[in-house]
């Protein structure tokens, strides 16, 4: 018995040596999860950084930006520049004297980089504004700095006893182009009268009347004529004013007065008021018009039957020049003066008038240009 548990025992251990040495078990394959590549987050698009437009204004004066004169033509200056120099423009419209310093404030509070603003009755407000914030430019139409004399208070009575340097002034030698109305007056008249009126009586409305009083009396000169002018007297810088620069109704009246008086061509230096003046010619057939600031025959085409000729202020050219100056960093504050010579004023096609008369105004502007003749301030 005991040699048979020996055997047994021997016969285990073997067993369990022979499995010892045997070939492992294979394990049954675990599975594994996928794994999924880390999405490799995309590069946060940054949107380019838009430069902000340059930003312009214009403040009108009274008469309105389709006033179909000088504010009107500042406006097509600030359109050209929208078009060809990518800039933002818009207007504001002043319906009373206050609305001024207002406007100007508006533009000011929208951080405008040019604000241009239209006419003489601008002049403190826009000096004004200049000086608070010396750091935005401004252009004004018809006026310059210094313009504080005598006794004038400054912020008062005047804008500035000194020039502004972030205030370009965009004047006009208007007096040369009404001197070849003038001339051009005299020689087409019929009755030996002509007649002229402004709206108020301020140094950019009265300038025209004295160039074309001038232009009568070189021809009276030239030629020994004798033709009038009724509604303007240079000798005491007074004549016929509405008081006004809206009112066509005035413009009617006006006209009529003249014509009354023998007058057969009149010019009007009064915006808008002058429209009044031209319907009255159209519906009589009794008068001729010189209009201003603009080629009539295209800003008022309706009346162009009755359009002798236009002197014309190219606003719209020196307004453009000013924003694209001063976009590109070339705007300096002081006067720029428009002449016959440098071609921002001029004188439209006189209607009907023969080669004689053309040649003779050739001549005349030529000599004007050169100092030959000098017209009296």
């Amino acid at each position: 018995m005991k040699k048979l548990y020996t055997v047994l025992a021997v016969a285990l251990l073997a067993s369990m040596i022979l499995a010892a040495c045997g070939s492992p078990a294979t394990p049954a394959p675990t599975e594994v999860p996928a794994t999924t590549a880390p999405e490799t987050a995309a590069p946060a698009t940054v949107a380019p950084t838009e430069t902000p437009k340059f930003k312009v204004g214009e403040v009108t004066d009274l008469g309105g930006v389709d006033d179909k004169s000088f504010n009107a033509s500042g406006w097509a200056g600030m359109q050209k520049a929208m078009a060809d120099l990518g800039v933002d423009g818009k207007y504001l419209e002043s319906k009373q004297q206050s609305d001024y310093a207002k406007n100007i404030q508006q533009f000011v509070d929208e951080k405008t980089n040019l604000i241009v603003t239209v006419g003489f009755l601008l002049g403190v407000d826009t000096a004004t504004a200049a000086k608070a914030n010396p750091e935005t430019k401004f252009a004004i139409v018809d006026y310059s700095y210094p313009d504080c004399f005598g006794t004038s208070v400054e912020g008062k009575d005047c804008g500035s006893a000194t020039e502004i340097p972030n205030v370009l002034g965009l004047t006009f030698q208007t007096d040369q182009a009404a001197f070849l109305a003038g001339y051009a007056a005299a020689a087409s008249t019929k009755t030996g009268k002509v007649g002229t009126f402004g709206g108020i009586n301020i140094p950019p409305v009265t300038i025209f009347m004295k160039g074309f009083q001038a232009g009568v009396e070189y021809y009276n000169t030239q030629k020994k004529a004798s033709v009038q002018v009724l509604g303007w007297d240079s000798a005491k810088a007074d004549g016929l004013f509405t008081g006004n620069f809206d009112s066509t109704d005035d413009g009617r009246k006006f006209a009529e007065s003249l014509m009354q008086e023998g007058a057969d061509i009149i010019m009007p230096v009064a915006g808008p008021v002058g429209l009044g003046s031209a319907a009255v010619c159209k519906e009589t057939g009794k008068c001729k018009i010189v209009g201003v600031d603009t080629d009539w025959t295209v800003s008022a085409a309706e009346y162009k039957d009755v359009i002798l000729t236009s002197v014309m202020k190219n606003i719209n050219v020196a307004v453009y020049n000013a924003i694209k100056a001063a976009q590109d960093g070339s705007f300096k504050g002081g006067v720029y003066l428009s002449t016959l010579a440098n071609g921002g004023v001029g004188l439209a096609t006189v209607n009907g008038a023969s080669a004689e008369l053309t040649a003779e105004l050739d001549q005349v502007k030529a000599d004007i240009i050169s100092g030959k003749i000098t017209i009296a301030p």
